[in-house]
């Protein structure tokens, strides 16, 4: 089922979330409602705050369409344990911040662990788009946007454009 995205500025996108204490059932739904979310808004990732489950939960797939095979990833408790010194820089969009764009400093590889819709424990290195996409997406499990990055002022200017775009949509 698709869900609806927040839109910045919403309290529930700068909460920290909660670890998942186990798998269920209900979280295996979460995880593919969210990843029909993603692939419909289209974007490339999406962390449960998001749709407004403060839990540590993200879904991922940085292959673009055309481009390979999909390879839809789904974390829970999400952890990056080692990061690069070299650094990455990307122009980042969010979903919760739609057709804004700024390009964001992050390390360019991140080892991560997380547990998989199974229970399992899962560990892997990222580097390129992936790494920048599972920061991104770990920052909205901690409250953080990647417009937090930015001088204030232009992140204020988001902020402000992002006001007028959810008033606009509450006329709808």
């Amino acid at each position: 089922m698709k869900r609806p995205i927040l839109i910045h500025p919403d309290p529930r996108l700068k909460k920290v979330c909660v670890p998942v204490p186990d798998i269920s059932d209900d979280l295996r739904v979460l995880a593919d409602d969210m990843l029909e979310t993603m692939y419909a808004a289209p974007g490339i990732g999406l962390a449960a705050p998001q749709v407004g489950i403060l839990q540590r939960v993200i879904a991922m797939d940085c292959i673009k369409e055309g481009e390979g095979d999909a390879r839809p990833l789904v974390m829970f408790n999400p952890e990056i344990v080692e990061s690069s010194e070299e650094t990455n820089v990307y122009e980042e969009g969010c979903l919760s911040i739609p057709e804004q764009y700024a390009e964001v400093t992050r390390p360019k590889e991140v080892q991560v662990k997380w547990m998989d819709r199974d229970g399992n424990e899962q560990s892997e290195t990222f580097d390129g788009l992936w790494a920048t996409c599972v920061q991104h997406e770990i920052d909205h499990l901690n409250g953080k946007l990647f417009i937090d990055y930015l001088k204030p002022l232009k992140r204020q200017m988001i902020t402000r454009k992002m006001q007028k775009l959810k008033r606009e949509r509450a006329r709808d």
